[in-house]
């Protein structure tokens, strides 16, 4: 069931054997394991059903690194998570061995342990029958993708997932008697017991001032990148520097996919390179990235990266113009809270070229002026339309913009604290310290001259990059975050080289787990969501195993 932890006629404090924090990917994906099983569960999730900004304050914080961050507007706090807003992008990731030019880099656990739990992870995000293998799946795009020289540019196939896991979800939590979904509730500090080798009990509190508690066998922490660390080092009470913090690594090895734009193709036909790599084709289930090959990034040693060719407009005919700015002004007046944060959570380009009109930036004309200005421009809307029915643009590019994105570096000294401002809880604010290394600059102006000139060769074009491109420094380049916050409790064998173990349990706590893309020891290029389906379907398996074993020995007193 679905409650509102506001509600004060529901108890304050819970007793189950599982409680998860967090409601996104992962938690979601643990949560579903267990429907329909003897194992009670509590998932608690600071959102409600639909976004709301005053719960979104909570991740404010402050940046203090050379590259610029934002730590309120990277996730969405809400049910379902900031998959609510995702892209579906799936894939598996490929980069688990360890490379000997990239410090700290491989998993403790290889993709052959992983395998069966992407096989799973498939029904998870609604693509059960679009097969893979270790690095791409084996679904044939719509479009047939561009073909490159494999010693340096390789095509993978991404499959897109249909699913929002709030809403797929949801009505089969509400309706699973031995699950309890607490919406609303804020986890205020996982208590430790004195000795600090387990977890007593569950703090939580809800905006409106509602505290209790949840007492369980097993803790998951499933809060994203950045709050999976905030809330280990905010747990501080028992033992000083946070739990898992023996040795100072939680919240360090901060990494994101640095994103941003590398140059211009000047060609004949932008449409013909662009193509095949447009997202926006109606029920297609997989789509081509263009990736730097293994070989080139032995032979440069540089790290993986992707580009996506960007087809950029020429002149856009005044009646276009005004058809586009009628529509953007009619949506902005039908928007929520949740369609408004949502709007304002997805305004980055990350270096993308920005199309079509901004929501908040329409209407400022009034519907009267800008229907006007539609009518006026009839014939250019006809011709786009007859444009459109030959499925061609509705206006004609002018260029390609590549726009890189790129893996990074495991860096200890790139990190999460905390800060010394308060939100509305009283907890102190996370503060991010996200940091380039010169590895990370060198292969983004590597990649961006090898994907640049590969793509140029292919289409009969001409490169132009970018002027950071060509300069020889280690000046960060002009690169945002695209949201995949990776690292920060990664995982190890040993608490002296990460925060889990290969099971994801925090070493030196016995009940106690973490969740996402927080425990990727590397992130590769990939879109992280696969693979976070995959370990939490793998962690789910595990927690399974361990509590049929704990209720034959001593069944949990509720």
């Amino acid at each position: 069931m679905l409650i509102d932890y506001r509600n004060t006629s529901t108890p304050a404090d819970i007793d189950v054997e599982l409680c998860i924090i967090g409601a996104g990917a992962a938690g979601l994906a643990i949560a579903c394991a267990f429907i329909g099983s003897r194992t009670t569960v509590c998932v608690v999730e600071s959102g409600g059903r639909a976004g709301e900004e005053s719960a979104q304050s909570l991740y404010e914080g402050s940046s203090i690194g050379a590259v610029p961050f934002d730590p309120s507007i990277s996730r969405m706090r809400v049910f379902g998570g900031s998959c609510n807003l995702w892209g579906g992008g799936c894939i598996p990731l490929g980069e688990l061995h360890p490379r000997e030019w990239v410090p700290a880099s491989g998993w403790p656990i290889g993709y052959d342990e992983l395998q069966p739990h992407y096989a799973n992870a498939r029904e998870f995000c609604g693509i059960a029958s679009q097969e893979f293998v270790h690095d791409s799946f084996l679904t044939r795009p719509r479009r047939r993708p561009i073909e490159f020289d494999r010693g340096t540019v390789v095509n993978k196939i991404f499959a897109r997932s249909p699913v929002l896991f709030g809403r797929s979800c949801g009505p089969r939590l509400e309706q699973a008697p031995n699950i309890t979904v607490l919406l609303h509730a804020n986890l205020l500090e996982l208590e430790a017991v004195p000795t600090g080798e387990a977890v007593r009990q569950a703090r939580i509190g809800s905006l409106d001032g509602r505290r209790g508690t949840v007492r369980a066998r097993h803790y998951v922490l499933a809060c994203g990148g950045i709050e999976n660390a905030r809330l280990l080092l905010l747990s501080d009470s028992v033992v000083p520097h946070g739990l898992g913090n023996a040795h100072d690594l939680v919240g360090r090895y901060f990494m994101d996919h640095p994103s941003g734009k590398l140059g211009v193709i000047h060609t004949d036909d932008p449409g013909r390179l662009a193509r095949p790599y447009d997202r926006d084709i109606d029920y297609a289930t997989s789509f081509p990235e263009i990736c730097l090959s293994d070989d080139a990034q032995r032979a440069h040693r540089i790290l993986s990266g992707r580009v996506r060719p960007f087809a950029v407009e020429g002149p856009v005919p005044k009646g276009i113009r005004a058809l586009r700015e009628l529509k953007s002004t009619l949506q902005a007046r039908h928007v929520d809270e949740d369609g408004r944060l949502a709007s304002r959570l997805s305004a980055r380009k990350n270096g993308e070229p920005a199309s079509g009109v901004r929501l908040d930036a329409a209407g400022t004309d009034g519907l009267a002026r800008q229907a006007l200005r539609v009518g006026l421009g009839i014939g250019d809307i006809a011709r786009g339309a007859a444009r459109k029915l030959a499925r061609r643009p509705t206006v004609d590019p002018d260029h390609v913009a590549l726009v890189g994105y790129f893996e990074q570096v495991p860096n200890p000294d790139s990190r999460v604290t905390l800060g010394e401002e308060r939100d509305a809880l009283g907890q102190r604010k996370v503060c991010v310290d996200w940091r380039l290394t010169p590895l990370d600059c060198r292969t983004y102006r590597t990649a961006a001259q090898l994907f640049g000139n590969e793509l140029a060769r292919a289409c009969n074009g001409r490169f132009q990059p970018e002027p950071w491109v060509e300069r020889e420094d280690d000046i960060a380049p002009p690169v945002y975050g695209t949201s995949h916050h990776l690292g920060t409790t990664r995982m190890a064998d040993t608490p002296d080289k990460g925060v889990v173990d290969r099971e994801c349990r925090v070493h030196g706590i016995d009940n106690l787990y973490v969740a996402g893309s927080s425990v990727f020891p590397t992130g590769g290029w990939a879109f992280p969501t696969f693979t976070i389906v995959a370990l939490s379907l793998r962690l789910a398996e595990h927690l399974r195993s361990r509590l049929e074993l704990a209720s034959l020995v001593t069944p949990f007193i509720v």
